[in-house]
């Protein structure tokens, strides 16, 4: 056990033939316990705030823990969220795909009856100028036949009579 300033101050030595001078040890031995209690009083001091630190050392040992696995946390979800975006990205564009791919099976399609609408109204149209000329030739031919002359060649009775004759069948019909 180490010693106390007590123990110092109660020291007693033996005293023996030319021994030391006892005031001169008394006033070493008061130093030696003042200078003692001094460094007793500063050990104390200095345990107590070791004390002190390792508690703040524990507190700043925790923080740096939970701060570790915050972080950890924080990169898992941060590495979640971009694999779920990554997933989400790739449906769109799977999806913009298919949609692309319908649009354009459509209009295809829409494009191939448009073209089958074309093809049928040149017909249709090379049929009605067929029949459109056959028509107007038949009409030309009437007029070139011969059959119209004959009504050239009669004469037209008197005016007059021509005249009378029609007031008889107005006249006829109004009544």
């Amino acid at each position: 056990m180490p010693l106390t300033p007590l123990d110092i101050h109660n020291k007693e030595f033996t005293r023996g033939f030319r021994g030391y001078d006892e005031d001169e040890v008394n006033e070493f031995l008061d130093q030696v316990i003042k200078d003692y209690e001094i460094v007793i009083r500063q050990k104390k001091e200095l345990e107590r705030e070791v004390d002190q630190l390792n508690e703040r050392l524990g507190h700043f040992n925790n923080i740096e823990t939970t701060l570790n696995k915050s972080i950890l946390v924080a990169q898992e979800t941060a590495e979640d969220v971009k694999n779920s975006a990554n997933k989400e990205s790739k449906l769109i564009v799977k999806e913009a795909e298919k949609n692309a791919d319908r649009i354009i099976n459509e209009a295809l399609e829409k494009s191939r009856r448009i073209s089958i609408e074309v093809e049928e109204m040149k017909k249709q149209a090379k049929v009605f100028k067929m029949r459109l000329r056959m028509l107007v030739e038949a009409q030309i031919d009437m007029i070139e036949n011969d059959d119209w002359d004959h009504l050239f060649d009669t004469e037209i009775e008197d005016e007059t009579e021509v005249k009378r004759e029609m007031e008889k069948e107005y006249s006829s019909q109004q009544s």
